[in-house]
């Protein structure tokens, strides 16, 4: 009788462990607060110079004045959209942008990834680093000093560029005032300044790519083009599927600062874009238009947004690789 009375008394042993109680947000809070703390300075940073702003973007569907505010300004719709719309400079304007930015698209993609794949299959350290460091240095020289650079090479009178073309009995070229040269001369200029950063980020993904593979296709005799097309480029193309992705997404923007240095009055047939046209509108002009600068600027937003997704989307669907 006591040895059963026992024996329901005593609890069975069991494998499972005791359930642990889940912890609260506040709780996790307290415990990690120095990681809370970081995080919040990026996000406090993102609320006031990317969210905010962005408050002030319903001017495009006033008629803003300083005097009212912008809450006090008369709400006009689509007026300022319509207006662009139907302007004769429309169609001029979309088409330097877009001409510009897809061609500098179509330049800036190759040299970095060709530029990576050499310095991957260079042999000598101290060449592969000298040719890394070179290229890599235009990157942090401002746009405003490239621009310096540009007009002291290509100057008519004494520039290095036209000093060069008379030892062949050719006359001086006007490059900065030619808006045939305008495209060519901000392209490949930016593509000579950034070629450098974007091959150490092919580089970056090259180094994840086994050198069992090389040694596998070098021994069933495969040349060094073919460990190239089927090794390497296959290893950087989800990185080169990104970029362009990102680099569609920003086609309506084109590169405001040196658009603007290189630009005057005799190449605006190719060198006005939709950049430039919005910060005359609204800075400098004499009665600055902000509410039909804002709807222009919100316009090229909202396109660039569109191809973003559109460019996502087919990356997802035949490259197997997407932001999202």
């Amino acid at each position: 009788m006591a040895t059963d009375t026992l024996v329901r008394r005593t609890p069975a042993r069991s494998g499972a462990r005791p359930a642990k109680h889940a912890v609260g947000l506040g709780t996790r809070m307290r415990r990690n607060w120095q990681l809370y703390a970081m995080l919040a300075v990026p996000l406090i940073w993102l609320a006031i110079f990317a969210y905010w702003p962005m408050y002030g973007a319903i001017i495009a569907f006033k008629d803003y004045n300083v005097v009212d505010g912008i809450l006090g300004s008369r709400w006009v719709g689509f007026k300022h959209f319509e207006r662009f719309l139907e302007s004769y400079q429309f169609g001029r304007l979309i088409k330097n942008t877009l001409v510009l930015q897809i061609y500098e698209l179509f330049a800036t993609f190759w040299p970095p990834i060709l530029l990576a794949l050499g310095l991957n299959m260079a042999r000598r350290k101290w060449y592969r680093r000298s040719v890394q460091l070179i290229t890599y240095a235009p990157h942090f020289i401002s746009t405003v000093v490239v621009v310096g650079i540009i007009v002291v090479l290509v100057d008519p009178n004494t520039g290095v560029l036209n000093q060069f073309l008379g030892l062949f009995g050719a006359g001086p070229i006007d490059v900065l005032n030619n808006p045939d040269y305008f495209r060519h001369l901000y392209v490949w200029s930016s593509s000579w300044q950034t070629m450098g950063f974007s091959a150490i980020i092919y580089l970056a993904a090259l180094t994840s790519v086994s050198p069992e593979l090389h040694e596998a296709a070098i021994v069933d005799g495969a040349s060094r083009l073919r460990r190239v097309w089927h090794i390497d480029l296959p290893a950087i193309r989800p990185v080169a599927v990104i970029l362009m992705i990102l680099n569609i997404g920003t086609i309506m923007t084109a590169g405001f600062e040196k658009v603007l240095l290189l630009q005057n009055t005799l190449n605006l047939q190719t060198s006005e874009v939709l950049d430039t046209y919005v910060y005359k509108l609204g800075f400098a002009s004499q009665v600055p238009q902000f509410s039909y600068a804002a709807a222009i600027g919100l316009f090229r937003s909202v396109i660039g947004l569109v191809l973003l997704v559109l460019a996502n989307t087919l990356a997802r669907k035949f490259a197997k690789s997407s932001l999202w």
